[in-house]
């Protein structure tokens, strides 16, 4: 072929190499397009960073059984306690991307750890959060035979005797904890922490007079408030609690942004795609206003989630930034 034919040879070269490409990236991205309208395929799994039969469990199970229904696939429940949540949630931090790994995340794992642990295996930005499952509010008790019957009266005792006062928790950083330490730091109060081994203990200490004041889960006290071993003073929530209507907020009685909930809610590895994210989503958040749900979960104490991903993702910046500088300031640092 002749040296004036070379120009002709390169182009239709380079034309037949760019419709091999586009055929090798059509035929790469078939099955990707794919996997995600037909999400999901397979079972999947809710990453839970805790015990078996804890706060963040039994509702998690309640609510896998009914998704399962509704996307026609098995839905797991994976217990993986450790390290204040880390292990479970560094687990999800890592997973593909494709929507089969789910953490039913919480205040601990996503809010308070970021900040009570210098080295964390993940990152905020490691996750893509859904919607809210489940709020507990705290609830402020003393022992039914203390003096105090009210929250000013416990400032004022607590003010007139500094590091006199004692008020137990589940744990060191969990919100029982931090609760008492936002209380300590909003009142200038000078009490003693101590710390239990889960919230049973914590809470009969109360009960015992061991220590003078808990701000508990609502769960673990409404047993012994209603057999009359606690008083309820206040609650630590934007709104009364149905189970004790008489019991006024913290910011009706004047602290200002006391309305902090302890909440589980659920997260994605942070690169799934956003079909997939909508699609469990949506799912998600009418598992949650299925009447039957809802019904169990305030059996349990608690308030139903389902706030949509935006109302969500903002409550968790909230809280990571409110406990976040709580645990700087008061140096809470876990490790």
């Amino acid at each position: 072929m002749s040296p004036a034919n070379a120009p002709r040879r390169s182009a239709l070269r380079r034309r037949r190499l760019l419709t091999a490409a586009l055929i090798a990236c059509t035929a790469g991205m078939a099955p990707l397009a794919y996997a995600e309208a037909n999400w999901p395929t397979r079972p999947i799994t809710l990453v839970i960073p805790g015990a078996a039969g804890g706060s963040t469990d039994i509702p998690a199970r309640l609510l896998a059984q009914k998704l399962s229904e509704r996307l026609g696939q098995p839905v797991v429940v994976d217990n993986k306690p450790g390290a204040g949540g880390q292990l479970g949630s560094g687990i999800v931090a890592r997973a593909q991307p494709d929507g089969y790994t789910v953490l039913v995340g919480n205040t601990g794992s996503n809010a308070i750890n970021y900040t009570a642990y210098k080295k964390l295996a993940y990152k905020p930005s490691d996750f893509v959060a859904l919607t809210d499952m489940i709020s507990f509010a705290n609830v402020l008790v003393v022992p039914v035979k203390s003096p105090v019957t009210s929250l000013n009266q416990l400032i004022d005792t607590a003010r007139k005797q500094p590091g006199k006062l004692s008020f137990s928790s589940a744990g060191v950083g969990q919100t029982t904890h931090l609760m008492g330490e936002l209380f300590k730091q909003r009142t200038g109060t000078d009490v003693v922490h101590v710390p239990y081994r889960g919230s049973s203990p914590g809470t009969m200490a109360v009960v015992s007079g061991e220590t003078q004041f808990m701000f508990d889960n609502m769960t673990a006290s409404l047993v012994h408030i209603k057999d009359g071993k606690l008083r309820p003073l206040a609650v630590t929530g934007s709104t009364r609690e149905p189970d004790l209507p008489d019991v006024p907020t913290m910011t009706e009685l004047g602290m200002k942004d006391f309305n902090k909930v302890g909440w589980m809610g659920f997260f994605l590895p942070a690169k799934t795609p956003p079909e997939v994210v909508k699609k469990l989503n949506d799912n998600l958040i009418a598992v949650l206003k299925m009447p039957e749900i809802q019904q169990r979960y305030r059996e349990l104490g608690g308030r139903p989630g389902g706030m949509d991903s935006e109302q969500f993702s903002h409550l968790v910046r909230d809280d990571q930034k409110t406990w976040g500088e709580l645990i700087t300031s008061q140096n809470l640092q876990l490790d």
